[in-house]
C-alpha cells in the first residue's frame, strides 16, 4: 500500500468492481481507448491486477481518496510485455473518474509509484504510454518529469487509426 497526502493506492478487492467498473465504462474516460469497458472486461482487468499483484509485487492499483474511502480509479505500475522496441518494461499509468480531473490527483498518485518502482523495486527505468492524441495523460507524464521517448504504431490498436499513433514517455532513477 501507498499512501500520498490525499490518496490510498491498494491492492484490489472484491468490493472495487462498482466503482472501477463506473470509471471504465465512462464515455469521457475512454475517449482515447476503442470503447469503454463491459463490466465482466472492468473484471478481467481487476483480475490481471491480482495476478500482477502476486507475482511481481506491483499493479495498477485501486487508488481510493483518503478523506472519503471511495475508489476513484487507479494509479500504479503493471508489467508491459507487447511487441515493441522498448518493451519489455515496467509502465506507470492512472485511470480516474472525471469527477476528480484537474485536483492534481494523478500525478501526486504518480510520483509515489515513481519513488516506489524506483526505490522499492530497484527499477532503472520506467514508461508510460498513450495514443498520441491523449494530451491530459501526456500532461501528466511531463508533470512527473517524465519525457518523451519515442512513437509507435500499438500493435493492437491497428483497427482504430486515430489511437494507433502511440507515444511512449520514459523517466530513469537517479
Amino acid at each position: 500500500m501507498l499512501t500520498t497526502k490525499r490518496l490510498i493506492l491498494r491492492p484490489w478487492q472484491k468490493t472495487d468492481l462498482a466503482a472501477m467498473h463506473a470509471v471504465c465504462s465512462n464515455p469521457e474516460v475512454m475517449r482515447f481507448f476503442p470503447a469503454p469497458y463491459t463490466k465482466e472486461q472492468t473484471k478481467a482487468f481487476i483480475g490481471r491486477q491480482h495476478i500482477q499483484q502476486q507475482q511481481r509485487g506491483h499493479c495498477f492499483f485501486a487508488a481510493e481518496l483518503r478523506e472519503t474511502q471511495k475508489v476513484i480509479g487507479f494509479i500504479g505500475l503493471s508489467y508491459l510485455d507487447l511487441e515493441v522496441d522498448f518493451a519489455p518494461c515496467v509502465e506507470i499509468g492512472w485511470r480516474l473518474h472525471p469527477d476528480t480531473w484537474g485536483q492534481g490527483l494523478a500525478p501526486e498518485g504518480a510520483r509515489a509509484c515513481l519513488d516506489f518502482g524506483f526505490h522499492e523495486l530497484g527499477l532503472n527505468e520506467i514508461y508510460a504510454n498513450t495514443p498520441a492524441i491523449n494530451l491530459p495523460s501526456r500532461s501528466v507524464m511531463t508533470k512527473i518529469g517524465m519525457t518523451e521517448f519515442c512513437s509507435f504504431k500499438h500493435p493492437k490498436l491497428e483497427d482504430f487509426p486515430d489511437l494507433e499513433e502511440c507515444v511512449s514517455y520514459r523517466i530513469t532513477s537517479g
